[in-house]
């Protein structure tokens, strides 16, 4: 269990985390999502040992590890862009860790071998050990940055962007297979990301952070379908934010109506593209007129204009969009499956 303890840090008058707190159980793959200047590589380098919090403490396994210096955390750190040795070869990096060890905690030379060719089979480059850096493709590079950090054998693994510099294809690859990794080690780890779709699909639980302060913590599908705040519904996933009324508890949108029970004066009403439905116009709740439409793959993606005024996104799939055979230009029927109401900020 890692338990973080009303963690700040302040780096002059920049307050990069605010009181955080956090566990995270053993095993666990956990994700820091957030946009820049959040907080999350703050967090992340803490844990490390790289930075010391202001106040707070953290926890390692049930040890108050908040003064331990780093290489006394037993913590392996990737780096979004390697951080490896250029003149040493691919063996020689993995090997690093161990080899600085002094005294009795430096395993003999025949252990450290051993245990890079075990990790080299295990990031499956094990044909590749005598070459170096420049030799490699930049997931290939990542991955002997991450066989580095294992070889210390850590009790948490910290990974700091690990995906951000490599190309779309190799970052989704290289997703799967550290969900893979992960599991089969029976590692805990915590990664931090701004990429949305990084940590819905990696991670078992993610942290929504926003100018240093935790937003809201959950699995991945807790977070997308019923986020906390208005923060994290912007900033996970498209979304419509509209601006509503309510009166006797029903929210009236152009149309569209809601209830909102609690609620009254003006809102912002939060609809998801896809919870919106399209249908010929005379069956809608209200009409829009379809101004631009896009084709991806499987899914279309239309921008309307709602009453003549209000912008509105929807996506739907190309089946239904075929069936509905509407050209743009052309005024449909529209209502929406739910909504989301917060109070106007």
């Amino acid at each position: 269990m890692i338990s973080v303890e009303g963690v700040t840090k302040k780096f002059g008058s920049f307050q990069a985390l605010n009181t955080v707190s956090l566990q995270v159980p053993e095993g666990q793959l956990l994700a820091l999502l957030g946009p820049s200047g959040s907080g999350k590589t703050t967090l992340l380098r803490i844990l490390a040992g790289l930075d010391q919090p202001d106040t707070g403490a953290i926890h390692l396994d049930g040890i108050d590890a908040t003064g331990l210096k780093a290489k006394d955390r037993r913590v392996g750190f990737v780096f979004q862009h390697y951080a490896l040795f250029r003149h040493m070869t691919v063996a020689d990096n993995v090997a690093f860790g161990l080899k600085v060890r002094k005294g009795p905690h430096r395993p003999p030379r025949g252990e450290i071998a051993e245990r890079v060719g075990r990790l080299l089979d295990l990031v499956q480059l094990a044909g590749l050990a005598g070459r170096y850096p420049s030799q490699l493709s930049g997931g290939q590079r990542q991955r002997v940055a991450l066989a580095r950090a294992l070889a210390v054998e850590p009790r948490l693994l910290l990974l700091d962007e690990p995906f951000g510099a490599l190309d779309a294809q190799v970052r989704k690859d290289l997703r799967r297979w550290l969900r893979r990794l992960h599991d089969e080690m029976g590692l805990t780890s915590v990664f931090v990301t701004h990429d949305q779709e990084e940590a819905l699909e990696l991670a078992d639980e993610v942290v929504v952070m926003h100018k240093g302060r935790i937003e809201q913590v959950g699995s991945p599908a807790e977070i997308y379908d019923h986020p906390a705040t208005p923060f994290v519904y912007r900033f996970l996933g498209n979304v419509n934010v509209l601006p509503a009324q309510v009166r006797a508890g029903v929210a009236q949108l152009a149309g569209l109506t809601f209830e909102a029970p609690g609620l009254s004066g003006e809102v912002e009403a939060f609809i998801r593209p896809h919870d919106i439905e399209l249908s010929a116009p005379e069956e809608g709740q209200v009409r829009a007129v379809v101004r631009h439409l896009m084709v991806i793959g499987a899914t279309v993606r239309l921008e309307m204009w709602l009453n003549d005024e209000i912008s509105l996104e929807a996506e739907l799939t190309r089946e239904r969009w075929d069936s509905l055979g509407v050209p743009v230009g052309a005024t449909v029927g529209l209502s929406a499956r739910r909504a989301r109401l917060f109070g106007s900020p």
